[in-house]
């Protein structure tokens, strides 16, 4: 039975999907395994790796099933970076776009401004070039078969799940005017309802062709003048040459320390030098000789986190236009110095310091070989920039929005650069080589404050993936506040008013506040996966 041949009794629309009780999940465990945030892209992931393929092969499955099956995260038009243990080294890929070459400062200025929606909040989407290129240095698998549990879900159909059909309402309401979304998103002029089944030919169109091309259609063929075509209609500057320079980077990772491990991020222009620094300082204070969710942790948590966020907003951009090098903002000099500023009684409002000169989805996935892969790709905010181009389901990050218009800062807006950017992989190793673990949380600036969460609980105090991906989360806000969840500790919050921070519990949707959480653990001969019930965060394995 299909769902054409449903009766009209058992429409969705008549069901109750709240979840009025409180509940707990059990860390997934097995030789093989893939850890996403909604399931039917997690059993995208497995067919690969049950039709003989790896970690990166069911990496890219899932990757590619996501832009259908949660478009309010993700989409054909996404940006992508990864970070890949092929069972003797390290990868970092950096696949995130760059500005086309007409957006320069007095472009914007005479438009008022770097803008959330549009085409000029597009730049050139990467999550495609990441596909290919992990699969032609690292994957087994043909790349055209990566595609095919992403094209069959497009074209067939899949129930839209509770959690996605809030964003989507959501995202509908923000976005629906803007040119091509209604098209594409809003069958019957209104976002699917949870349970209803979506389906878009257009979107497994695509699929096919750049499954074909191995994503030349979408860079220098048809897909590419498609979408250049639209941006001139729409005000765009995007031009064919700006995508068919578009290009992929291996970058490697930077790393820090932090007791037996050592936790990897993919350079600049991402954010996760600022997990990396705020580990750093948090070593030098001694973290970990407090109980974990007590005041006295979190103070410290938070404080080493707005150090080094205000180092992220004054000196990350894209690596090419920094003026101080990640070296030296992850020195250990520095890193105490920071550290030195952190007051054990009192909440700061801390600026930069001064070195030497010098709405996303995330996904984790390992194998029986020993090859773990730590992959996140994202629209930014939401469904993005909110356009979508005519007939072929691709649907365009704001990663524009990123840059900013101020004169002689490292990331103002400039012809073809990368933006300082949220989304980012984390991937932590022991201290003697061997691999510990690939994790990241999605969620915009939330992710760097959830990588050193995560971090802190699984390889400081020893909770398990699972307990780390529930347990309630901070979020730093500016200045000296702090937004925490409703399930934090009214004690913990209590001590944190007295030492001087501005807390604010946070009600409603955690999946846009405090992100979603995916990790994938080591131990032994298998691995260990908690998932995010903040998303519909699913881990599959055998």
């Amino acid at each position: 039975m299909n769902d054409r041949t449903l009766p009209l009794h058992a429409s969705p629309s008549a069901m109750d999907w709240a979840l009025p009780y409180a509940s707990q999940r059990s860390a997934v465990m097995g030789r093989n395994i893939v850890s996403t945030s909604q399931p039917l892209a997690a059993q995208a992931g497995l067919r690969m790796l049950l039709a003989g393929g790896n970690a990166v092969d069911a990496a890219i499955a899932a990757a590619m099933a996501l832009t259908v099956v949660e478009p309010t995260g993700c989409g054909l038009g996404s940006d992508g970076f990864a970070i890949v243990w092929d069972g003797q080294e390290l990868h970092g890929l950096n696949a995130s776009g760059r500005s086309p070459a007409a957006w320069t400062p007095q472009y914007f200025a005479e438009r008022g401004g770097m803008p959330e929606k549009g085409w000029n909040a597009v730049t050139v989407p990467g999550a495609v070039s990441a596909w290919v290129a992990l699969s032609k240095r690292l994957g087994k698998l043909p790349f055209a078969q990566l595609a095919q549990p992403a094209i069959d879900y497009a074209r067939r159909g899949f129930p839209v799940s509770p959690t996605i059909a809030r964003l989507w309402a959501l995202g509908a309401a923000k976005l629906g005017a803007q040119p091509g979304f209604a098209e594409c998103f809003l069958p019957g002029g209104r976002a699917p309802r949870a349970g209803e089944m979506f389906r878009s030919e257009a979107h497994a169109r695509t699929l096919e062709l750049i499954a074909a091309t191995e994503g030349e259609a979408f860079y220098r063929g048809d897909l590419a003048r498609q979408m250049v075509a639209h941006a001139q209609a729409h005000g765009g500057a995007m031009a064919l040459d700006d995508l068919a320079a578009h290009r992929a980077d291996w970058v490697g990772t930077v790393s820090q320390r932090f007791g037996d491990s050592v936790v990897h991020e993919i350079p600049p222009n991402g954010q996760g030098i600022a997990t990396l620094m705020a580990l750093g300082m948090l070593d030098a204070v001694g973290v970990g000789q407090q109980p974990l969710d007590g005041v006295d942790s979190v103070h410290l948590q938070i404080e080493a986190m707005k150090l080094a966020l205000a180092d992220l907003q004054q000196y990350n951009a894209d690596i090419d236009a920094m003026q101080v090098a990640p070296a030296d903002l992850l020195h250990a000099d520095y890193l105490r110095g920071r550290a030195a500023l952190i007051d054990p009684a009192c909440a700061g409002d801390p600026s930069c310091g001064a070195p030497r000169p010098g709405g996303t989805v995330y996904l984790a996935a390992a194998d029986a070989s020993g090859m773990m892969v730590s992959f996140i790709q994202s629209n930014y905010m939401g469904f993005g920039s909110g356009v979508v181009v005519p007939g072929t389901g691709i649907s365009l990050q704001n990663r524009g929005h990123g840059f900013n218009l101020v004169p002689g800062h490292a990331n103002e807006v400039g012809p073809r650069k990368r933006p300082s950017h949220t989304i980012i992989p984390a991937f932590a190793m022991h201290a003697d080589g061997t691999p510990q673990m690939a994790f990241g949380v999605m969620g915009g600036p939330m992710q760097s404050q959830g990588h050193l969460q995560m971090a802190l609980r699984v390889l400081r105090y020893g909770q398990n993936p699972q307990a780390a991906a529930d347990a309630p989360r901070w979020r730093v806000t500016g200045g000296k506040g702090v937004a925490v969840e409703p399930r934090f500790d009214p004690a913990v919050v209590a001590g944190l008013r007295a030492r001087g921070h501005e807390v604010t519990v946070e009600e409603g949707n955690g999946v846009f506040a405090f992100g979603g959480a995916q990790l994938v653990l080591r131990e032994g001969g298998h691995y260990v996966a908690g998932s995010d019930p903040r998303k519909d965060g699913c881990a599959v394995a055998f």
